[in-house]
């Protein structure tokens, strides 16, 4: 068994060798990876990404890269392509095979068959003089001296340097094509990162009660007002203009300062100065504004500065923006 101080240096070598071989593909990034950038933007068809073993398990980590940055993708496996799945590719669509070795069997049938159709190929590859290099149109060299695996045999820094170029080449792409926050939220609607850049303050007061008193609200009113609509707060209003907000913990600093509570109104214990949100803000937005000022509730506003409801934090933590 190695002891602690034997276990921490092998993972810190194998990521320095890992951190070398990405460093290294600095220099490999050539006029061959600009002529790949210009075929994809060019094509109107889609990236086809194959590969077999760990190589194909990169692949599809890629094509999820690309697809969610704007570049239409799709994973052909190298062995099912050779079974039928070559069916999926069409006239338009450019194919990236992945492979250390460039001489795998299943490589060497299926390129064959890719140059018939006439698509352009390109090899991520670790081989430059292998024969699926020799095939290409493109080459994008990701050799390594070595790999982490002190056997020099278990893939890891091979598929490390893959991944890495595979992260330069949808960055570039997504640079080319001007890609925004409003182009990645639209891909990534369902997930939290999608969820700041497009969920509005609007759409979560939607959901929610309207909580509200007036100055001369007798407290217990208040306290009923706030149980009643779930949401810790309310807002205190006066001829259709918000002038303070109550929360629970107004509510507790009021029971430890006064014995009796009954001649008192919501005027006597209200905030005065609310944090306030326009509702068409990001919801991301109101995060901040909570985390700035410490409160868990903000008022929101609509755009002629009425009353549109209540946040809460619980709101944000539902939604995964937290």
């Amino acid at each position: 068994m190695k002891t602690n101080p034997e276990i921490k240096s092998i993972a810190v070598s194998t990521l320095k060798i890992e951190a070398d071989a990405i460093l290294k593909l600095t220099e490999r990034i050539d006029d061959d990876f600009v002529k790949v950038v210009e075929e994809i933007l060019r094509i109107k068809g889609r990236v086809i990404i194959t590969g077999i073993g760990k190589s194909a398990i990169i692949a599809q980590k890629i094509v999820a890269t690309l697809n969610s940055t704007g570049t239409p993708s799709i994973f052909m496996h190298a062995a099912d392509a050779i079974h039928g799945d070559l069916g999926m590719l069409q006239a338009d669509d450019l194919v990236i095979a992945i492979s250390k070795s460039g001489n795998t069997p299943e490589i060497k049938v299926l390129v064959p068959l890719l140059k018939q159709s006439e698509n352009k190929l390109v090899a991520v590859v670790g081989d430059t003089q292998s024969y699926l290099a020799l095939q290409a149109d493109y080459i994008l060299n990701t050799s390594v001296d070595k790999e982490a695996c002190p056997l020099n045999l278990a893939p890891t820094t091979s598929t490390t340097a893959q991944l890495a170029m595979g992260d330069a080449l949808a960055v570039a792409l997504l640079e080319c094509r001007e890609f925004t926050d409003k182009d990645f939220a639209r891909y990534h609607p369902g997930g939290s990162l999608g969820k700041r850049l497009y969920l509005k303050v609007g759409d979560l007061s939607a959901q929610n009660e309207k909580p509200v008193v007036s100055t001369t609200t007798p407290v217990k009113d208040v306290i009923l007002e706030i149980t009643k609509n779930r949401l810790g707060a309310a807002a205190v209003m006066e001829n259709d203009e918000v002038l303070g907000i109550i929360t629970d913990g107004d509510i507790r600093r009021m029971i430890e300062t006064h014995d009796k509570i009954g001649h008192l109104t919501a005027n006597d214990i209200m905030g005065r100065r609310p944090v306030t949100i326009q509702k068409g803000e990001l919801a991301v937005n109101a995060l901040n504004l909570m985390r700035t000022n410490n409160i868990t509730q903000i008022i929101v506003l609509n755009k002629n500065q009425g009353y549109d409801g209540i946040i809460h934090l619980h709101d944000l933590l539902k939604e995964g923006i937290i």
